[in-house]
């Protein structure tokens, strides 16, 4: 693929030098003359010392024949900028990385529709949610956002004593809009139909929006609901570790946050509403021993320091928190610590540039939709209703959809849901589905 990055820092160096790697023709924009010239010494590519906003830089790296565009500076105004420039000259697909404060205002505004960008992404929040599935989700398998995070995927297995077992799907009486979408058993996955009935030890993929999947997740996998809160102290209160606390307390969590900046402290009080905010330094080991932070199930370390993330966890550990998570800035030592981290009391590290670079990684293919996740059953792709499609203009529900096939969303602007069958497919909407190799072309055919 024809590739151009805008912008070489933390996360734009660390996905050229990726992509170089896997044999694309990548031209990198840079505005910093040290950090171009550094960058065409070290990689495999064409690097432009110049303005990501200028047209006749874009003009230069050639936009209108890149297949994927990615505005990856910290520059909101450049990014979406250059971004909305390069849809305009016809880019292929465009990405912008944007500050995680626009991306929570996308429910008031259509910045993806007005600019022309596909996707929209922020490196705080996609570390945010890695961070959060191992709190909201911690006995699921693998969690994943879909529909700009409106609906969730879930793995879970079937517990023995759950009350779905023997039942067929259509017999669940599960939570509206949530879809069970996948089923692996003994070695063998494949995407059930309303027939499908669950066993023990089953592990089910499953679609919904989070609360009402939840419900769902805890009937599989327990049979009952989970009412324990789960106590949860942040280290550092910076915009990882608020966008961490935002999505932790809408849920069953106590959340406390250690930020030592008393202006960002008090920021912090005034934004959150179920949050408490410590003004104190969480590297003295006094100072988490006063906070009882032994007694906390998990313990995050969001700091923009590795070092001191790492050793408040180690602290942490120490003390007797039963789960720590760490926020790594570099990749290399992310994976090192997610390696062999558990000897510590550190269950995972995660990296916003590894945390980017998979979400970025979804849409590097030059086919007309692209796979949000695979699966052992198979795949789920996300792809756009075209005007004249077999579906368009009609409800799900009078659709013969091909066996092996499972809508699980729907996005129409910035609102999306798990479609119902009076739901009505409109040319331009954005559906995902979970479909087995052998009917992908057949869904394909139906929705564009």
């Amino acid at each position: 693929m024809n590739i151009i990055i805008v912008g070489a820092g933390e996360v734009g160096r660390h996905m050229a030098e990726s992509l170089s790697r896997e044999a694309h023709s990548i031209v990198v924009i840079e505005s910093k003359p040290a950090l171009a010239h550094d960058l065409e010494q070290s990689l495999d590519a064409k690097v432009i010392q110049g303005d990501g906003t200028s047209i006749s830089v874009l003009l230069e790296a050639d936009v209108g024949n890149c297949d994927l565009f990615l505005a990856l500076t910290s520059d909101n105004t450049v990014n979406m900028m250059t971004a909305s420039m390069a849809s305009k000259l016809e880019a292929g697909k465009v990405i912008c990385r944007v500050h995680p404060g626009l991306q929570r205002e996308e429910w008031l505004f259509d910045y993806r529709g007005h600019f022309g960008i596909d996707h929209i992404f922020s490196s705080e929040r996609l570390s945010a949610i890695e961070l959060a599935k191992f709190i909201r989700n911690p006995d699921s398998l693998v969690v994943e956002e879909v529909a700009r995070g409106k609906i969730e995927l879930q793995q879970v297995r079937v517990c023995e004593t759950s009350d779905v077992i023997g039942k067929m799907l259509m017999q669940l009486k599960a939570p509206e809009r949530t879809r069970v979408a996948a089923v692996s058993r003994g070695g063998e996955h494949f995407v059930p139909s309303a027939r499908t009935t669950l066993e023990a030890g089953d592990v089910v993929t499953i679609f919904g929006e989070p609360r009402s999947l939840k419900d769902l997740a805890d009937r599989l996998q327990k049979g009952k609901d989970s009412k324990d809160e789960i106590r949860v102290v942040i280290f550092g209160g910076g915009e990882y570790g608020f966008s961490l606390a935002q999505m932790l307390e809408s849920w069953n969590c106590k959340v406390r946050i250690l930020e030592k900046d008393p202006v960002v402290a008090q920021k912090l009080m005034d934004r959150l509403s179920n949050t408490t905010v410590i003004n104190t330094d969480g590297t003295v080991l006094a100072e988490l021993e006063e906070e009882r932070v032994g007694q906390a199930d998990f313990f995050v370390a969001t700091s923009v320091s590795d070092e001191d993330n790492v050793m408040t966890c180690l602290q942490a550990h120490n003390l007797g928190t039963k789960n720590c998570l760490t926020l790594i800035h570099r990749a290399d030592y992310a994976n090192a610590i997610s390696a062999s981290g558990r000897h510590f009391g550190m269950i995972a590290a995660v990296s916003p540039r590894e945390a980017s670079r998979r979400d970025i990684e979804k849409f590097i293919t030059t086919d007309q939709y692209h796979i949000v996740k695979k699966l052992g059953a198979g795949e789920v792709i996300e792809t756009r209703v075209e005007r004249g499609a077999v579906v368009a203009g009609k409800m799900v529900g009078e659709v013969e959809w091909p066996e092996g096939c499972v809508l699980v969303a729907k996005m129409r602007g910035i609102h999306a849901d798990v479609p119902g069958p009076d739901d009505v497919l409109d040319p331009g909407d954005i559906v995902y589905a979970m479909v087995s190799p052998k009917v992908r072309k057949k869904f394909l055919k139906l929705v564009r």
